[in-house]
């Protein structure tokens, strides 16, 4: 079976396109080829920052054989239904066959297909997938109607088999596919020829191109490790930059620099964002003292003086962008010692959060009185708490952050130690916006986690208030994010908190607020107009009747004049309960499991919701477990049933002295400590007591269904076996809506 090389040459193609664009050319053209009959054995795709590679192992050489057969109408059918079934098949009347069918005579359309050889089939599927590649963006050049990412200037494409290599004719806007290929643009410029893979790959390295980006990659960190462990330093890990700077370069070449003393007393992270993002370099730290001290950075190319001219422009660049960073910093840091944090953050006044939800001062205001009310719940002092929150988020008219935004939050915490607050305030500057993905790290410290459910609770009832809700897979302002930093905050620190009580008077406070100030801006409207003065009085005397008598954050007075306030907290209740099924469910705690406990009082303390799913799902991977939800649902089953067609309710009534079999006194006497056992373990929230309590009902309930029929002729004793039922429902029920299981 032949091997396929293609090769599409182009001028550079930008680092952050070239990870997808190797695997999109791979799955084109495999998939292309398989659709058209060919099967391969393997296909790997490559890429450098000139050129997508992909190369193809045991390819079929022809397509098969393909005979198809396609029944038509009948042939008495209209005329005009079989013209459309010869177009449809291409064929003539005279070439149909007529079968017999259950109904009557059936035109049937036979229909051979002759297989095709590679070439053709290799030649189509890859102008196709070169007219329509999805590139981010593309461009054309010249005077044809060819799009790129850059301009393509060569197309190597290539079957090789026992009898040889051959390339596959193609033709592209006056692009000829060959067999040829260049090395690196400066110290290989040359054109040489290949004649399969293994040949492409030496023949590159030779030309000094790393084809393997995964291998460019390994080349850029072990050089630097060995550059910065010789004197004694170690570099910054960064995985998603060494992907990046991989995919710049086709002969890496790693040279380490000095950063000038003058710089050194920036904050590490200062130093690292700015070479990051400025220059693309790695740091190097001192490990004795956390210090950033150099930087590696990585040419394309080996020169004679070993780089020593590439790293002095380079350090002429980053000298002119640190110094940019040095006088943020200092800038800062003035501002900070004569006007404090609050100070820095005095302009927030000024600045939208959104044009429904006030300013970032407002929003500010909110996050601390809403910080100082759920810091008892954290363990925090709430005057810390209210401190934290009112300056965690000055550091957003820094000089600092308006460069590098990435850096808010952590510029306040340094900010706030040099102004000389509290450990804890400065903490929560960082921390506050934590978690910001399921991977992310989530505060523990009383203060951080105060602010930071404030910050998010905000956020999510602001948001909702206005009914701008995540739709689809549209989220514009992170409110999934939100709610799952809100979770994991909660679980992750024990939290006892009734979402319902904390969103309740949030959310009211958005929409009443939002009403009062609609209401104040008629006012200021009218004021301007030459209207009388008692329609103006009787306005501003409507406008105190109707709003001023709302507080705003008394949700129930709230709802009497808001009535979809109910709609819009039971709302984010639920997308909360929809982003804790998606976050238990990668804890291995099943959908079905979740639901059964959402059911039940408490449904809004997260903490309660977790420990009774996580016993339910112990318990019920128990032979006990399955057993007694069988059992259950059998009992639940008759019981609606026969309430159904008794259209009467059996919920009370059950008389032991009506028992007639051992089984059945065994049940009422298994209910009756199982009841007594539960009702106190749910109560102390020992949910694995409960389970066992309830666990033991599986014996009594088997033999009672073994033993008893339900449905006795004797009416009484129908009646109290179906109340008796009645208890078994309940009981379960009591710990967790066992409807909701499967199985």
């Amino acid at each position: 079976m032949p091997d396929l090389l293609i090769e599409l040459f182009s001028e550079e193609i930008p680092a952050r396109m070239q990870g997808t664009a190797r695997e999109t050319l791979r799955k084109m053209v495999t998939d292309g080829l398989v659709e058209a009959g060919l099967t391969y054995a393997h296909a790997a795709a490559f890429s450098t920052p000139r050129r997508l590679t992909l190369a193809i192992e045991g390819l079929t050489a022809e397509s098969p054989t393909l005979r198809e057969e396609r029944k038509g109408p009948q042939t008495t059918a209209p005329e005009k239904a079989i013209e459309g079934f010869l177009r449809s098949t291409g064929l003539t009347r005279d070439q149909l066959e007529i079968r017999d069918d259950k109904k009557g005579q059936v035109y049937f359309a036979v229909v051979t297909r002759p297989g095709r050889q590679a070439p053709g089939i290799i030649a189509e599927v890859l102008e196709k997938t070169i007219r329509t590649f999805p590139w981010p963006k593309s461009m054309r050049w010249g005077a044809g109607s060819l799009r790129w990412v850059r301009p393509l200037h060569g197309i190597l494409c290539l079957l090789t088999s026992e009898a040889g290599a051959e390339v596959v004719p193609l033709d592209i806007d006056g692009i000829r596919a060959g067999n040829t290929t260049r090395g690196h643009r400066f110290m290989a410029p040359d054109e040489f020829s290949v004649t399969s893979f293994e040949d492409y790959a030496a023949k590159l390295k030779s030309a000094k191109v790393v084809l393997d980006s995964a291998e460019r990659e390994e080349i850029i960190w072990n050089e630097a490790k060995t550059l910065a462990f010789a004197r004694g330093l170690e570099v910054v890990e960064d995985r998603g930059l060494l992907t990046e700077v991989a995919g710049l370069v086709e002969w890496p070449v790693a040279l380490m620099g000095d950063i000038a003393e003058d710089f050194l007393a920036l904050p590490p992270e200062v130093l690292q964002t700015s070479m990051k993002e400025h220059q693309k370099f790695f740091s190097v730290r001192n490990p004795a003292t956390g210090r950033i001290e150099g930087f590696v950075t990585v040419a394309n190319r080996e020169t004679a003086d070993n780089g020593a001219t590439i790293l002095k422009g380079n350090l002429k660049v980053l000298s002119a962008r640190l110094s940019d960073a040095k006088f943020f910093w200092e800038h800062d840091l003035r501002v900070v010692r004569t006007e404090g944090l609050e100070g820095m953050g005095a302009g927030l006044a000024h600045v939208t959060f959104h044009n429904k939800l006030g300013s970032q001062a407002e929003r500010i205001a909110r996050i601390e009185t809403l910080a100082r009310e759920i810091a008892p719940l954290t363990g925090a002092a709430p005057d810390l708490a209210a401190q934290a929150a009112r300056v965690v988020k000055s550091d957003l008219r820094s000089a600092m952050v308006g460069e590098f935004p990435e850096l808010q939050g952590l510029m306040g915490s340094y900010y706030a130690r040099a102004e000389g607050l509290p450990d804890a305030v400065a903490d929560a500057c960082k921390g506050h916006y934590s978690p910001l993905g399921p991977s992310d790290e989530v505060p523990t410290d009383p203060v951080t986690v105060a602010v930071a459910l404030a910050d998010k609770i905000d956020t999510l009832t602001g948001f909702w208030a206005i009914d701008e809700k995540p739709t689809g897979s549209k989220d514009p302002f992170a409110l999934r994010r939100a709610a799952l930093g809100v979770i994991r905050l909660v679980l992750g620190n024990g939290l006892r908190i009734k979402l319902a009580d904390v969103f309740a008077p949030r959310i009211s406070a958005h929409v009443v607020n939002r009403y009062y100030s609609g209401k104040l801006d008629v006012l200021s409207a009218l004021s301007d107009l030459q209207i009388p003065e008692d329609f103006k009085e009787g306005a501003e005397l409507q406008f105190s009747g109707s709003v001023k008598a709302i507080d705003p954050d008394d949700y129930a007075s709230a709802v009497e004049h808001f009535p979809d306030l109910a709609d819009k907290l039971q709302d984010l209740l639920s997308f909360f309960h929809d982003r804790l099924k998606v976050f238990l469910k990668e804890q291995n705690i099943p959908y079905d499991v979740i639901d059964a406990v959402l059911s039940m009082p408490g449904a809004d303390d997260l903490t309660l919701v977790v420990k009774r799913a996580e016993a339910l799902t112990a318990f019920l991977k128990t032979d006990d477990g399955t057993n007694l939800i069988q059992g259950f649902k059998r009992a639940n089953n008759i019981l609606t049933q026969a309430e159904e067609k008794d259209g009467v309710e059996y919920s009370f009534g059950a008389d032991p002295k009506f028992a007639d079999t051992a089984e059945e006194k065994a049940l009422f006497a298994a209910l009756d400590r199982a009841e007594a056992a539960i009702a106190p373990a749910m109560q102390a929230e020992d949910f694995a007591a409960a389970m066992a309590a309830m666990a033991a009902l599986r014996a009594p309930i088997d033999a009672f269904f073994t033993a008893v029929q339900i449905n006795a002729d004797n009416e009484i004793l129908r009646r109290n076996r179906l109340n008796l039922l009645s208890r078994i429902r309940q009981i379960c029920l009591s710990v967790a809506d066992l409807t909701k299981i499967e199985g």
